[in-house]
Parts: C-alpha cells; structure tokens; sequence
C-alpha cells in the first residue's frame, strides 16, 4: 500500500512521498526490510516505541508513525513521522481498511484454547485447494491481529485468522478488522479469566467477533457457548456440531484407542466415520471443528475423512536442543512462510548472541507462498542479508533453481533432504547456531534427529514463552518507571541459566541476579550485556567480577573493606555495588545499627558507589507473617533513608520478591526481584501462572508381574495381584527424590496417574500401569501442566524450589517458543 494511502486510512495529515510500504513494524528488534517498513511507536504499560526510533533511523529505516513529536526527531532529516492521537489505534485502522479490499471467504476462530490447533489443521485439510492467509504462530491479540491482516494479498483465495481476548471491550477491535464470513467457537474454559466476572462474561465477549459473520460453528455440548450465541441476537446460521440429536452434525459414538479415536458422523440424512489420529480429548474436539467446517464448504465425505486422518501434531513452537559439535539446533517445521521466517530468524538472532557463534539457516522449498519464484527468493535473500547469517543451506527443487540470488554467502544446494544428510556438508557443521526452517513434507525433524546430541531420553522442556507471561504477569502489579531484577541463580533454577538470561534480556529485563561470580561469568561469555548483581560474592572472585562487569552485593564490614581495597589496588573507581541490610530475616546483611559506621566508610572512599540498597523478606509468602513482613519494611525504610540522604546521587531501593510483589505491591520502592514467580509458582489461589518447566520421559518397557513377586531394590515393591508395570530412564540421579518410592509418588502416563512401586533407582523407577492403556515408547510426565510442582513438593513436605533445582544437569534441557 503507498504511504500516502495509509496516512489518509489512519487519520495524519502530513503530505508524504509515494512509497509502496509491504511490512508493518511494530517490534524494534525485527527490522528487515527498512526501505519497505512503516515502524508504529506502540505505547504500552510499560514501555514506548517512540524510544527505539532514534536506533531504528540508525538502522536506515524512514517511516514511522508516532503519537508524540520528540526533540530528537528534529536530527532525523530524512525521516517522515504521521502524527496521530493513538499509534494502536492507527495500526488498527489501517489492517482495517485493508482487509476491506478482499471478499474472499474468511474464517475467524475464537474461544479459550484450541485455536491455533484449529487453524493450522485447517491449513493442513485445505491449503491444497485454495491460497491461504493466516496468522503466523498465536497472532490473536490487539496488534498481532492487524499484523496477520495485513498479510492478504491479491493471492489470497482464503484467510485464516484467530483472535484472542483477555477483556472486555477487546473483541469488538478485533472484528472490525477481521470481519469473518465464517466464524468458529473452539471451546470455553478458564484462561484469560481474571478479567472477567464470569465463564458467561467472557463467552458473550468472544461472541462478538461472529457480529457479522454467514454462520458459526461450534460445540453444542457446552451450554454456556449455546445459550450465549442465542442470547447474542446472532442473525446468521448456525452449525452446532455435539452428541445432541438436535445438532447440525451429530457426533453418534467416539471410540478411543491408545494412538487414534473414531468418531462416526450424522449429517443431513448421511452417516459417516472419520478416523481421528490422535486420542485425547482436546485433539477430538479440535479435529471435529475441523470435520465441521469442511462439511460447511460443502466437501465430499470421503474427502474430509481423508484429511482428518492425515492431520499431524501442531508444533506451536521453535524447539531448541544442544547439537553435536558444539552447535544450537533450533527446528522449526511449523510452517514455512515469509513471516514465520522472519519471526524464526529473530529468535535465532536472540539465542547466538555471541560474536564467535556462526547463524547457519537451513531452508527448504517455501511452498504456496502466491509469489513468483523469483520474487519470493529474491525477498527471502534480501531477509537473510538483513539478518546477519553466515551460511545458508537450500533444500529443494525450486530453491534451487533461485542459487544465484544467495551468491553473497556461504552456501550449497540440495534437491532434497535424502540428498544433504548423504553430503559431507552435515558433518562440516561445527560452532554453529542452526536454525532449520522446513515445509512438513521435506521432513526436516530426520536432519534435527542427525544433528542432535544424543542424550538421556529424559528430558527438560522450558517454554520461554510461559516465562515472558509469567515476567509480564508481575510487571503488571508494577509502576512503569519500577525496575525488575531477575534470579537466575542456581542454573536459573534448573532451567538453565544462559538462554533462561538470553530471554529475559531480549525482554528487557532491567537487571539479572546470580549467586556466585562464576555464574556471571559465564553470561557474560555468552553475550549477556544487561547489569548482573552478584548476590554471594566471594573475595577470591573479587577479579573475575572487575573483569566481567558484574555488580556484588556487600553484606559486611570485612566484605566492604577487602572489595574497597581489591578495587583501589586496580586503580578503580565508582565500582557499582549493591548494600544488603538485615531487616530481620538474620541471614547475611548490615544491621540498623551499622548505618552510621557503614555511612562514614562509604564516604571517605572513592572505589565504590552504591547502586541500590535491598534486603530480603522472611515471610511475605504467608499471611501470618503480615505483621512481620510490615516490621521488616519499616526498619528497611529507615536504614535506606539514612543511607540515601548521605549521598547525593540516586541510589535504588528494593526489597520485594515474587510473593512480596504479588501481596505487598505498595512496597515496590524502585525495584522488585523475581525468582520463583517465573517459573509458575504464585503464592495467591486464584492466580494460575504459566508452567515453565515440564519433566518428561519414556516407558522403556513394559512387564506383567504375578502376585507375590516383587519389584526393586530390596523387595520394597511387593505385588499382591497381578499387575502391568513400565520402567522408566529416571531415577535419583536424574532429580527423582528417593522418597517418592513404594506409592508416595506418581507420574502421568496418557493422562492417567501411575503410583511408583518399589524403591526409586539411581537410574530407573517402576510404577504400576495396571489400569492404564500404555505402550512402550510412551510419553511420560514427571511434573508440569497436569501434574505440578506444587504437587510434587507436597508429596515430599519440601518447597517448590528444591524440586526445581534438583534436576540434574545429566537431564538434557530443551527450550522452545511458542
């Protein structure tokens, strides 16, 4: 769209030249194509785009649409800015007046969980029939919507989008700019429900999106959903879909095996089965969203059931794993289109943040793109020069054919997957982040399977979006100008420090935490450049944290004086450091009485300066302690005060953590620290965080066991009645407590629970699957969204805390985005 079109869709006056604009920024970070970009300087909470122009201009691109005039856009010569009242607003206008320029059917789905499932597996049914739009990943929100809208194009034969609301007053934006001619309620549940007075609220809110949809299609079964769409005034048609005889289609009978289901189908006089290959409740109910809407668009039966049966796992998610050779391994097989490309690239922009780490992108055909092939290589060209990778692997016929446009780097071509994992090329790849970016049928998880370091079939998986939901969560109790330092301490808690830090970081974390300097050492060699507060700083490590830039925490006399003299013997002054007061939790710290001593010290010297003053609360979690927390912060107040007004400088104050953030908000001074809140623990019942951390394994095997037997270590697993038990390759040695032998603890095998039996092993635990459809190669769920942490610790009458960080590092982690 020219410029001169948009400022008019989005209400700015300015006269502008005639430049076709093809990419909407609104992320500073995932610039890549700056002559073709408009950037929206999106004010939120807690932060504002008009920041990040001034790098942006550095960065050549022009074109921005601001809210405010700053003093410094005067430099910016080249530059042209459309003024309007609210950049969100404008971004929604303007996805608004495109979407307008297309009548092609488009389906908008709703609901509480479900849609992107829903989504992709309709692009999964349909995409060979028409040229799809949809939104990349989980684009629902207010600015990932006009994003994805803004994707259509004159190729577009249909459009996908979902739209996702977390208040009311959200949905009725989001309709104007989407406008579905089909619109589908996957299902109604909990998520997003705290701004909500009730289950009914929320479902009349999402219902809105459907204002003007041809019909809607949803899941009779649930009556919130059904009476809310009547009671909507809802003019269109409506295709219920349950096991009620009044449904459009009626579901006669599921039938669930241990890998599929089978549903048999009743639809306008015909009856039907469709073989569902997947068994659980949720992947029924998606796939039989899908079966409606295919019998909306008028398919032949025996087509759709072709198509249900071939649908494939969603990976919602980049999935990054330790390679061989020292490399990063990070897949995303998702889909393949030009804007997930660009997402992928920045994430592996995020994770190689070190200058010795090559970024090697492996590609495949990108298919039903609505481009020429020329265009399309050429843009896909022009976004890896953007993007700094230093060598590129084509896999495919059609790429291959465009080489010449990647005749700038380090590259080689291949006709197909069979082809490169034959080449010597595979093996050459050493020090490498690799981002491997595939259409499904290239399969493209058999060279993720050849590059992956082979490990313990236990694993850690680590959503790194559930800990930005979870950083955001906390943010939201806070004041914009308030700072949050985040621990990343013992391994970020079993997590792993360094891509835990990398996060947090590209998040804009304001401060990072770690226990001992060796820690911050090594985020520091891994390209981690936020400030590092090092909480137990040892005087041996005294020079390793000059030479990292890391910040220690001071708690005594003698620690004061010997990091006092360590920097004067270097010739350094105003050191950051950061004063740890004793407000009553009598661990480390200066008491009330030290201030007048501790005051004079710091006066009479010039090697350090004081960034912040903290202190630690003993009980914030616990209401029987309010008392006690108050007490603390009162002596903290008055021993920061004494501090602060020694000084002319400004010098922080903090003394919250998680739980204190969440109970104690009007104590947020000028920084919080978050610990446990990030990996999903919240102290208040009502609030449910995000899991940041789900143990999984496998069932080795499986064994029939006849009464009076025994299973284990010293006959501990006595068996009184026939029973099935599974092995599994975990055991103390991996961070399975030894007390959770003989039934006290309990794993999650195909969402039944199974007991342990008998003694847990150094390596392996057995747990009884008696009743439970299981089979060998099984996935098995040690703790996470079903079985919690919380849980567990109860189990063992310990913490949360403890359960995290005793995973061992033998258990390999895997990290993915969403």
């Amino acid at each position: 769209m020219i410029l001169a079109e948009i400022a008019q869709h989005i209400g700015a006056k300015q006269n502008v030249p005639q430049v076709d604009i093809k990419w909407l920024l609104t992320d500073s970070r995932s610039l890549s194509f700056p002559s073709e970009s408009l950037f929206f300087a999106i004010k939120s909470k807690r932060n504002d785009g008009h920041r990040y122009i001034g790098e942006l201009y550095r960065q050549q691109l022009r074109y921005f649409v601001v809210s405010d005039i700053l003093a410094e856009f005067s430099d910016m010569t080249e530059a042209v800015f459309l003024l309007v009242d609210d950049t969100l607003q404008g971004l929604q206008q303007l996805a608004k007046a495109h979407r307008t320029a297309f009548e092609v059917p488009v389906i908008g789905i709703t609901g509480s969980s479900g849609k992107t499932v829903v989504k992709e597996w309709l692009y999964q049914a349909l995409h060979t029939y028409y040229r799809i739009t949809r939104s990349p990943r989980s684009y629902n929100s207010q600015i990932g919507v006009p994003l994805s809208v803004w994707g259509m194009n004159e190729q577009t034969q249909l459009a996908i989008f979902e739209a996702g609301i977390s208040q009311c007053g959200e949905m009725e934006k989001l309709q104007l700019i989407i406008e579905p001619t089909i619109g589908i309620f996957t299902n109604l549940g909990d998520a997003h429900q705290e701004n909500f007075n009730s289950l009914r609220q929320k479902c009349a809110e999402k219902i809105k999106l459907f204002k003007n949809a041809e019909v809607i299609i949803y899941n009779s079964d649930n009556k919130v959903v059904e009476i809310s769409i009547v009671q909507s005034g809802f003019k269109g048609k409506l295709f219920s879909w349950g096991k009620n005889e009044s449904a459009v289609m009626q579901i006669t009978n599921i039938a669930k095996h241990a890998k599929n289901a089978e549903a048999h189908v009743k639809y306008q006089h015909a009856e039907f089965d469709i073989e569902i290959p997947f068994s659980d409740e949720a992947s029924i109910e998606n796939a039989l969203q899908c079966v409606a809407v295919l019998l909306y668009l008028k398919f032949e039966h025996g087509i759709i059931s072709d198509k249900i049966s071939q649908l494939e796992a969603v990976g919602m998610r980049l999935e990054m794993k330790e390679g061989i050779r020292n490399c990063l391994i990070i897949n995303d097989s998702y889909n393949s289109d030009l804007n997930s490309l660009s997402i992928a690239l920045d994430f592996l922009n995020q994770q190689s943040t070190t200058t010795q780490t090559n970024r090697t992108l492996i590609l495949s055909d990108i298919l039903q793109s609505g481009q020429s092939g020329t265009d399309l290589y050429a843009t896909v060209s022009d976004l890896i020069r953007t993007k700094d990778i230093q060598r590129f692997v084509g896999i495919g016929a059609e790429i291959s054919r465009h080489a010449e446009q990647f005749s700038f780097i380090n590259n080689a071509f291949f006709a197909d997957t069979d082809s490169f994992l034959k080449s010597p090329l595979l093996h050459e790849l050493q020090n490498e982040v690799i981002l491997l970016k595939g259409s499904r049928n290239f399969q493209f998880e058999t060279i993720s399977e050849k590059l992956e370091l082979i490990a313990h079939e236990t694993i850690l998986e680590v959503n790194l979006n559930a800990l930005v939901g979870n950083l955001n969560y906390f943010r939201s109790k806070l004041r914009p100008e308030t700072k949050v330092m985040c621990m990343v301490k013992a391994f970020a808690y079993g997590s792993g420090a360094v891509e835990v830090a990398r996060t947090l970081q590209h998040h804009r974390c304001d401060y990072l935490a770690v226990a001992v300097a060796d820690e911050g050492a090594e985020l520091r060699r891994e390209g981690i450049r936020i400030p590092i507060a090092v909480m137990n700083p040892e005087q041996g490590s005294f020079g390793l944290i000059f030479d990292n830039n890391l910040e220690p925490e001071i708690y005594s006399f003698r620690l004061l004086k010997s990091f006092i003299s360590a920097a004067e013997k270097q010739g350094i002054t105003d050191y950051p450091i950061h004063l740890k007061i004793d407000s009553g939790m009598h661990r480390l710290g200066f008491e009330e009485a030290d201030m007048e001593n501790l005051v004079t010290i710091l006066r009479n010297q010039q090697q350090v300066k004081i960034h912040s003053v903290f202190s630690h609360l003993a009980g914030a979690d616990e209401q029987k302690f309010d008392g006690f927390t108050k007490q603390q912060v009162t002596v903290f107040q008055q021993c920061a005060d004494k501090i602060k007004a020694s000084f002319s400088h400004h010098i922080m104050r903090h003394i919250l953590n998680s739980a204190g953030t969440e109970r104690f908000p009007e104590y947020q001074f000028d920084m919080v620290r978050l610990g446990i809140g990030h990996y999903g623990i919240s102290v208040l019942p009502e609030v449910n965080l995000q899991q940041v951390c789900t143990l999984k394994t496998i069932i080795l095997q499986i064994k029939t066991i006849n009464a009076g037997e025994t299973v284990g270590y010293s006959r501990k697993g006595i068996v009184d009645k026939e029973k099935r038990i599974a092995i599994l390759p975990i055991g103390y040695a991996d961070g399975f407590d030894r007390k959770l032998s003989n039934g006290v603890g309990e794993v999650l095998i195909n969402g039944k629970r199974a007991k342990v039996i008998g003694n847990v092993s150094m390596d392996l635990i057995t747990v009884d699957i008696t009743d439970i459809e299981a089979a060998e190669g099984d996935k098995v769920e040690i703790f996470g969204e079903n079985l919690t942490i919380s849980e567990v610790a109860g189990w063992l009458k310990t913490i949360s805390y403890e359960i995290l960080t005793s995973v061992s590092r033998r258990v390999k982690r895997v990290y993915f985005q969403e």
